[in-house]
């Protein structure tokens, strides 16, 4: 069994109207789908982001636009982050690529993560002669790594070669206060208080950052 980190281009009629704004505005840092469920009877599906933001208000009035979003939830984390849960119709040609998984028995492993042009970064699992068959029949894929399921120790691929905006604000913070220190001068709960945010978001964005500039430094 195998493990395929893949990036997916989209062509511009495939690119959902979020990608587009993602694509065509500056608001969107940092945007991943955390998971996401059919349902079982009806032809929508539940999907999970997090999502990092210069406006939260210009986002949750781009999600409004979208005709195919029957309703969204937001959690705020913080001034630049938050949780969406959406409700929307299953788009056909999305449902054509995830039939093309099914048929060739590979699974998708969470999260998904969109880049700034609205590029799709993740990892599939399956057997090798699968895994190059999707490569080979779905346009616009290119290979990012691949491994053995044996060697797959990560639950997906980091979003960015470098650290997004956000997360360096956070390292910076992080460094300025003394939580690298040895020993520690500045404590989790510090660094948050000084960002206005909360804890969870802190510890989840450093480890984020940390993740990124420790697999940069080790290929």
């Amino acid at each position: 069994m195998k493990y395929c980190d893949l990036r997916l281009h989209q062509p511009d009629w495939m690119i959902h109207p979020m990608g587009r704004f993602i694509r065509d505005g500056d608001v969107v840092q940092y945007d991943e789908l955390v998971t996401w469920n059919l349902h079982p009877e009806l032809s929508v599906e539940y999907e999970l982001f997090y999502v990092e933001l210069t406006d939260i208000a210009s986002y949750c009035r781009a999600l409004e636009t979208i005709e195919t979003i029957e309703w969204y939830r937001t959690v705020r984390l913080d001034d630049r982050s938050l949780f969406v849960l959406v409700c929307q119709q299953i788009r056909e040609r999305m449902l054509a690529l995830r039939k093309t998984f099914a048929r060739l028995q590979v699974v998708v492993v969470p999260p998904i993560v969109y880049d700034t042009e609205a590029v799709m970064e993740f990892t599939v699992i399956g057997e090798q002669n699968a895994l190059q068959t999707l490569v080979e029949s779905v346009p616009g894929v290119t290979v990012l790594d691949t491994g053995t399921l044996e060697t797959y120790d990560r639950p997906a691929i980091d979003s960015t070669a470098a650290v997004t905006d956000r997360q360096l604000e956070m390292l910076e913070t992080a460094v300025r206060m003394g939580y690298y220190a040895v020993p520690r001068e500045a404590s989790l709960e510090d660094v948050a208080t000084a960002l206005e945010c909360a804890k969870s978001t802190v510890s989840v964005t450093l480890r984020k950052a940390e993740a990124t500039i420790i697999r940069s430094a080790l290929t």
